[in-house]
């Protein structure tokens, strides 16, 4: 049996590096920068191994319960500190502890030289341990904090270099967009607090996660059925909308691009383990409260599809590497999601287990290639696999793991999500379950078409002059590119402190999907059959009565065709020297015309929010109503009562003269009148 210290130290050792690195080591001993890296990977190898343990602990059928330690009570209501250890939150310790290590050890390499590398280190060291808070938080309250922890981190990060205005203002929108979806989670939680009382009079707490799904379940599996009717369907939208900020669901996707702002370690750990999982972990924890809402899953569905679908699309036009990789993850992430709206619980969480690996894998090639080329930008690169044979090849599989081919570690996971909308479909002509699964199927498309141009347009055909040509295409223009933007061009393959990360995501990312092979692979490899969404399916309650299903081979061979086909058009498309200019109009999909101008406007979705929304509506309209309601109204008021009361005063003091004679006057006139009135009043009777 493990004791409650030893997984609370898997988020303590994260806090512990966090607090040296900012209170001793950069203040004292900054000159020695490379200290704070080491500490946090110290730090992290502990809790990750920690966590290893942890999970086989729970594999095993031992069960980690923990008492919640009451910390504060408001009249029924009662806010507990601890910790829930079930099979997703050993899963998710694993992936957020395994994949930062990498992390941090690559950034080892990619940030050397960095004038702030011990307050880079210092943000990931909070950042991490915020996403652990998230994972193994018992009350709502407490996740809730650690949720927002996880967002003040991404602020820092993805403003990390500030000094750049671009860097600050992605900070400030990722900041903002996420805190629009965390209102409807925080008026979730306040209807929580208010059923206290309900939930008090059956002994269960409101704040308490395995209480809420107590309530949620109906009366006939044993459960209270406290939460039903319009109050579940306003519980389950407030937390979904958390949970589509922070997962950059549509039509809240919009800040995960620009946050490639920060330095590319950071778009790393953001898109594979911490910030973005966050939302699909929220969903995956309250699951068994969503199950009873068919409303709402259906909305979850339907989203998830359509961010899967657009997303897909938007990564086909753009230029910026690691933007590509980004709409990759808003895409990913919308299988997910449609995956836990169509009650396919387990290959959600399994696809979220396997995507941190080849995602973080991709990103960190992304850093790899820029270090050699200068630049983030593909139309300055190409010929890369040459001069970086490591890279390249760590690409390729991470790119084959995204778009979904056997034995990759993405195929299992999202022919599974594949699998599970095929069932909802019923094969029926219109349904939900059929329009989700066109759309995810035609996200395998474009995610194969945009994979195969990323990758041609990297390492295939002649070098295009990286960094150094586009800062001298940029001065021709009178562009400013920023720091992103080197002049430095090494073409070699990167240190071995970036290399060797990639080679262990790499072996993952090959490896990863076999604990969930099926039947036929079981007889040659051993492997139980789906043996994590199985262990996955563990963590809800029993009367969800959720299993995994049988491997189709009609549907994998479906997506596999479908893949190939992508992947042939794409290569057909830019394979050799067909594309050798860095002239963005000559890059053949801008011969789709408007639809390449309405997808490079990325729908127009940020201009109507930044243009239309924020500085018409919001500043002409809102603000305008405001500073005029001010300046008329309020200032009109008070000024009106200044202006009366200086007049007052100034006649007020055509009687305060100094002069003796006039008082003396104005008292005898005064005398004469108030006697003329007592005459007057007959009052001498």
């Amino acid at each position: 049996m493990i004791s409650e210290w030893l997984v609370w130290s898997v988020f303590l050792l994260p806090v512990a590096a966090f607090i040296v690195i900012s209170l001793v080591v950069r203040p004292l001993f900054n000159r020695y920068a490379v200290v704070s890296g080491l500490i946090l990977i110290v730090c992290l190898t502990i809790s990750f191994l920690i966590s290893v343990y942890v999970l086989a602990i729970v594999a095993s059928g031992v069960n980690l319960v923990f008492e919640a330690h009451d910390w504060l009570i408001l009249g029924s209501a009662k806010i507990s500190i601890g910790l829930l250890v079930d099979s997703v939150t050993a899963i998710m310790l694993v992936v957020v502890t395994g994949v930062s290590l990498l992390v941090q050890i690559y950034s080892l390499g990619y940030m050397k030289g960095d004038p702030s590398f011990c307050r880079y280190y210092a943000y990931m060291a909070l950042f991490t341990a915020s996403m652990i808070g998230v994972v193994i938080a018992v009350n709502i309250v407490q996740l809730y904090a650690f949720w927002e922890l996880v967002g003040v981190s991404s602020y820092l990060l993805i403003g990390f270099w500030h000094e750049r205005s671009s860097a600050a203002a992605a900070a400030k929108k990722a900041f903002i967009i996420t805190r629009i979806g965390d209102v409807g989670f925080l008026l979730a939680i306040v209807y929580l607090f208010v059923q206290s009382d309900s939930f008090g009079a059956i002994g269960l707490n409101s704040l308490h996660i395995p209480d809420i799904w107590i309530a949620a379940q109906p009366l006939a599996a044993g459960g209270a059925a406290l939460l039903g009717g319009t109050g579940l369907l306003f519980l389950t939208l407030g937390i979904f909308a958390g949970a589509a900020g922070k997962s950059g669901q549509f039509p809240l996707h919009t800040w995960l691009p620009d946050a490639m702002e920060g330095p590319t370690p950071v778009s790393a750990l953001i898109h594979a383990a911490t910030m973005v999982a966050a939302g699909v972990f929220l969903v995956a924890r309250l699951y068994p409260v969503f199950e009873q809402s068919s409303d709402t899953m259906l909305i979850i569905a339907i989203i998830g599809a359509v961010t899967a679908f657009v997303a897909a699309a938007l990564g086909l036009v753009m230029n910026d590497i690691k933007r590509v990789m980004a709409y990759s993850t808003v895409s990913q992430l919308g299988y997910m999601m449609a995956a836990l709206g169509l009650g396919a619980f387990g290959p959600a969480m399994f696809h979220l287990f396997t995507h941190a690996f080849f995602k973080a894998l991709l990103f960190l090639c992304a850093g790899s290639v820029n270090h050699a080329a200068g630049t983030f930008n593909m139309q300055y690169m190409g010929g890369l696999r040459k001069s970086m044979p490591i890279t390249y090849v760590a690409t390729i599989i991470g790119a084959l793991s995204l778009v979904g081919i056997i034995p990759f570690a993405g195929f299992w996971s999202k022919d599974e999500i594949l699998m599970s909308a095929n069932v909802a479909s019923n094969l029926t002509v219109i349904s939900v379950g059929t329009i989700v699964f066109i759309l995810l199927l035609a996200g395998v498309f474009l995610t194969a078409l945009y994979s195969a141009r990323m990758i041609h347009l990297t390492f295939h055909g002649q070098f295009r002059g990286g960094g150094t040509r586009e800062i001298s295409d940029a001065e021709s223009r009178g562009v400013d590119l920023g720091p992103n933007v080197s002049s430095h061009v090494h073409l070699a393959e990167s240190p071995i402190l970036m290399v060797v990360p990639l080679l262990i995501l790499s072996f993952l990312t090959v490896t990863v999907g076999y604990i969930s092979n099926p039947q036929w692979v079981k007889s040659v490899f051993g492997i139980p059959k789906h043996w994590i969404t199985e262990f996955l399916i563990e963590s809800l309650p029993a009367y969800l009565n959720m299993h995994s299903l049988e491997f189709d081979p009609l549907v994998a061979v479906i997506s596999t065709v479908i893949v190939l086909i992508g992947l042939s058009i794409g290569s057909w498309v830019y394979l050799g020297s067909r594309y050798a200019s860095p002239n963005p109009s000559e890059d053949p999909i801008s011969r789709l015309g408007p639809l390449y101008v309405i997808l490079s406007n990325k729908y127009y979705i940020d201009y109507l929010y930044e243009n239309i929304i924020v500085r018409k509506l919001f500043y002409t309209a809102i603000v305008g109503i405001s500073d005029a309601f001010d300046k008329y109204i309020v200032d009109g008021v008070f000024n009106g009562l200044g202006i009366a009361s200086k007049k007052l005063g100034r006649a007020l003091t055509m009687l305060q003269t100094g002069q003796v004679q006039l008082y003396t006057i104005v008292a005898v006139a005064g005398t004469i009148i108030l006697l003329a009135i007592y005459l007057a009043s007959g009052s001498w009777n």
